[in-house]
Order: structure tokens, then sequence, then C-alpha cells
């Protein structure tokens, strides 16, 4: 992957920024972007200006940020400064600290997440991609560290730089009434598909929209390719000095990511929290990526541990199969059409441990809340409405307001990693083959396939 170009100029040289904003220090850096503090001259507002030195990964987060403009759970873009010649510059909210360091803290504190606060921090989560699904958007890049949070509490979701719009806002997939429905009203999140306009959703319906969506292929100027650099090209404040060659992506984008035509690519995310059907390297998915990110971040809020730490992506399957028991038709229909399904097989797992065994003393109505996002079959995941919905949040203990949440300070940025989170950093390179004892290659007449055991 080749490196963006030097850039003979900084951020403080610039003159339609220093005019506006104070630039106080630079709190957050990584491969293809960089974070400073600042305050804003008129107000004394204080702001984050993310510096992104890839034009694809700016593209995407501007064009995402200004779809959900007005959701409270998503991050504020509050301007943004582009000329063809310089890197894009986003003036965001400013927030001191992320979910990631909760986690972080809770562990040292007795007692850790309490089950009041667990289920407010779902409920803002939920509450923010609900936000960007109703908008069909596809974050593509859902954990902890970019889940941030302000000093009362709200947490936000951020780092759009992966998103995908899979449906333009207000557009309405039905050739007897073409024309987009009215704007919503101030303060709320328009709708991104006429059947929202009155907040219910069928999981039948949201999948026919998916599939209209897919069989268009919009080719939309905003939808253009994510390039090489796509899977390197975003940066939050917990990436300060990241190393990008312990990266958390995999696999690079070789012949050149999603395309102009709406296609996807399977390089996103960060693996610990990527769905199984990026791992055998599908690019026809939706929004059922994000679901099951965010079952693997429920599943790390309940334990304080990461639900599949894996090293690599082989091992990363191999900890999914050894839950959830091996891939196959009959959990989920049509498995077979992923592109590496008949190129990676496992031995076969007799005795799956289950979501249960990883979940130890939790509730029956947590363990069943994470096993509703957690599974093979896209299409079995609950929706974000429908666990807006669910029972567990109306049960004792009830969320807990705002203020009684523990709010770490400021987040996290202890020397043990570049990253200052040690656990997040480990997520790190692909040596897959290393991860087992024996491996086996067989060729047939149609291609090779690799087993492992």
């Amino acid at each position: 992957m080749d490196s963006p170009p030097a850039k003979s100029w900084s951020i403080h040289s610039r003159p339609e920024i220093i005019a506006k904003y104070k630039i106080l220090e630079r709190v957050g850096s990584g491969a293809y972007s960089d974070v400073y503090r600042a305050i804003r001259f008129y107000d004394n507002l204080t702001v984050a200006l993310k510096e992104v030195h890839d034009y694809q990964s700016a593209f995407r987060e501007i064009e995402a940020l200004e779809a959900l403009h007005s959701c409270p759970n998503v991050v504020v873009l509050h301007e943004y400064f582009w000329r063809e010649d310089e890197d894009a510059v986003l003036v965001l909210e400013f927030l001191t600290t992320d979910l990631a360091t909760v986690i972080r803290s809770a562990k040292k504190r007795e007692g850790g997440i309490g089950r009041g606060e667990v289920k407010r921090w779902m409920l803002q989560i939920l509450s923010g991609v609900d936000a960007c699904h109703r908008n069909m958007v596809v974050h593509r890049d859902l954990k902890p560290s970019n889940l941030l949070i302000g000093d009362n509490g709200v947490l936000k979701l951020a780092d759009f730089g992966q998103a995908r719009i899979l449906l333009e806002p207000g557009y309405v997939p039905d050739d007897e009434n073409p024309e987009p429905y009215a704007q919503s009203t101030p303060g709320q999140c328009q709708a991104g598909y006429r059947v929202q306009e009155h907040g219910t959703m069928s999981k039948e319906e949201y999948f026919r929209v998916l599939d209209e969506v897919k069989a268009k292929e919009l080719d939309k100027e905003t939808s253009g390719p994510d390039g090489d650099t796509s899977c390197l090209a975003t940066c939050t404040t917990s990436d300060i000095e990241d190393d990008i060659l312990k990266g958390s992506y995999s696999y690079e984008a070789e012949e050149g990511g999603d395309d102009r035509n709406g296609a996807l690519t399977s390089c996103v995310g960060t693996r610990w929290f990527r769905a199984p059907e990026l791992l055998y390297g599908s690019t026809d998915y939706g929004l059922e990526i994000d679901l099951w990110s965010l079952g693997c971040i429920f599943a790390e809020l309940l334990t304080l541990e990461p639900l599949f730490p894996g090293t690599a992506d082989i091992d990363q399957l191999s900890r999914i199969i050894s839950v959830l028991g091996n891939l196959t038709e009959e959990v989920w229909p049509g498995c077979v059409k992923l592109p590496d399904y008949r190129i990676i097989s496992f031995n076969k797992v007799e005795n799956p441990v289950g979501i249960e065994a990883c979940l130890q003393n939790r509730s029956p109505d947590e363990v069943s809340l994470v096993k509703k996002l957690i599974c093979y079959d896209p299409a079995r995941r609950a929706t974000t409405m429908e666990l807006l919905q669910d029972k567990y949040f109306n049960e004792e203990p009830l969320p807990v307001p705002l203020s009684e949440l523990h709010v770490p300070p400021t987040k996290d940025m202890s020397s043990d990693s570049p990253g200052g989170w040690q656990e997040y950093e480990d997520m790190g390179t692909d040596s897959d083959f290393d991860d087992f004892a024996r491996v086996n290659k067989t060729t047939t007449s149609t291609g090779s396939y690799i087993q492992f055991s």
C-alpha cells in the first residue's frame, strides 16, 4: 500500500482555518489522518479538527455526517475545509473520552459496569446505529473506540471514514412514486425510506428495500471507490501514534475496494468486530454487518473482555466457529455462495460452546440480546429498531440516567501500546498459518481449498 503523498504545508499555515480556530495540540494520529484540539474564536467552543489525508475517506465521512447531522447520538460535523490541492479538515465536536476507555476503567473498578449502566450505554449505541440505518448508512467500523462520549455521558458514533450510504436519504424505492418525501422536522433524523415515515418497518420490508438497492446498483457520484487506502483511512483520538503495520485491518483492497457502481469491498472494519460474511470475502452485504459488530460490543460491555479477539483472519473465524459451530447451509441457507467458503474449511466442531459460555454469570435476557445479533445468517440478526423495543430495556434494573454513568475524565493515553490500548492494538497483523498445528491444502480440477485444524 502506497503512503499518502507528502505535503509541503501544515494545518497551522492554512489561513482559512487559523482565522477561525486556535489550534492547541495534536491529540491523535493515524496512517491517513491527524486530529487536533482547537478553540473556535467567536464563542470559545472546543472542537476537534480532523485533517484527513485520504480523499475517499474524507468524502465518505462528510457525506455520512451531513446525512445524519441532526441525530443526537452521532458526532456533530460543524463545518469542513477542502480545496482541490489540500487535505480535507473536518471540524467536529470535541468529546473527551470513548467507550473503550469506559471498559478499561471499569476493569479497575470493583463491580465493573452496573446493569443499569450497561443498558444506558446500549440504548445510546442502538439509537446512534438506528439513526444510521434509518438513513441507509452502514458504518462498517463499529467498535468501542469509535463510540465517543462527552462529559455529560452522551455517547456518539464517530469515525465514518469507511461508511457507505446504500440509498440516498429521502429516496423512495418505488417506481410508482419516485419523489422523495418531505424533509423531517428540524431536530429529528430524516428517514431513508418511506415506510420509516411512521417509525415502523417489518424485517421483511427492510430486506426487500435492501435487495432493491443492491439490484439497482445506484451509480451515484458520491459512491466512488474506496481505493487502495480505504482500509487505513480513518483516525480517532484513540489511535495516537498507531503503527499501520500493526493495524486492525487484515487485508488490503488490492483491486481498488468499492467500485463506482455501488459494489462493496470485504476489506472493511476491525477484525474483532468483523462479521463472518466479510471474513469469507462477501461483497454483497448490507446493514447487517453493523449488527454483528453491535453484538460484539454488547458482549464486551457485559464481560469487559472482547468476544472474539482473533490474532488473524483465520484465527478469527476459528474462534467464531468454536462458539457457534461450523457454518453450513442448515444455519445459513446460501452460505456456500460466499466467495471464500469453498476455499477455507475447518474440521467439524462437534460441541460448540455457545454464546452462553462466553457470557457466564450474565442473565438469560442479556444472553438472549447478544444471541439476537451474533448469528451466522444476516437475515436473522435483530434490527436496531427491534432491539430498541426489546423488553430487556423495560425490566429492572432500568437504564440509569445519564448523570449516573461512570465517565472517565479523558481517554486513556497510556504508553503500554502505540494506541494506548494494548488489547485493541493486539488485533494486529496476519500470520494465519502460524495459528494452527496442521494445514491441509487440496488441489482439485476446479481450484484449491485449505482446511485448518
